[in-house]
C-alpha cells in the first residue's frame, strides 16, 4: 500500500496548527496515522528579540532521522509535505523561480534561431 506524508490538521477555526505525518494514501486527512514526525504552525509569529532582518517566522519542528527513514522506503510526500521537507533540507525545491527563468530563457534564443534559419532558407 502507498505510504504518503502529508500533513493533517488540527487547532481551531481561522488557527490553523498541522501535524506532519506518515498515513496509507487512501486514508482520511485526520485518521490515525501511522507516525507523527513533527508539527507546523504556518501563523507568522513576530520577529525574535535582537533578530537584526525583523522578520516574522512560522514555526516548523520535525524529526528530520524518521523523515529521511520514512523517504528512504518510499513514502511520497504531498506538495505541501514536499515544501517544508526542503525547507528542512532533506529534499530538493520542487520549483526553483531561477531555474525556469534560465530554462525558459534557453528556449527562447534557439527558437528564434530556428525560425530565422528557416526564413533564410526559403
Amino acid at each position: 500500500m502507498v505510504v504518503r506524508i502529508r500533513l493533517a490538521r488540527f487547532g481551531k477555526r481561522n488557527a490553523p496548527f498541522y501535524n506532519i505525518v506518515v498515513a496509507h494514501a487512501r486514508t482520511a486527512r485526520n485518521s490515525k496515522p501511522l507516525e507523527v514526525l513533527g508539527t507546523y504552525d504556518p501563523i507568522p509569529k513576530p520577529p525574535r528579540p535582537g533578530d537584526e532582518g525583523g522578520r516574522p517566522w512560522k514555526d516548523i519542528k520535525l524529526d528530520t532521522s524518521r523523515a529521511k527513514y520514512w523517504l528512504g522506503v518510499g513514502a511520497q510526500p504531498s506538495d505541501p509535505a514536499w515544501r517544508l521537507l526542503s525547507m528542512a533540507g532533506l529534499l530538493e525545491p520542487r520549483y526553483r523561480v531561477a531555474q525556469i527563468q534560465e530554462e525558459k530563457a534557453k528556449l527562447e534564443p534557439s527558437a528564434a534561431a530556428e525560425t530565422s534559419a528557416a526564413a533564410a532558407k526559403a
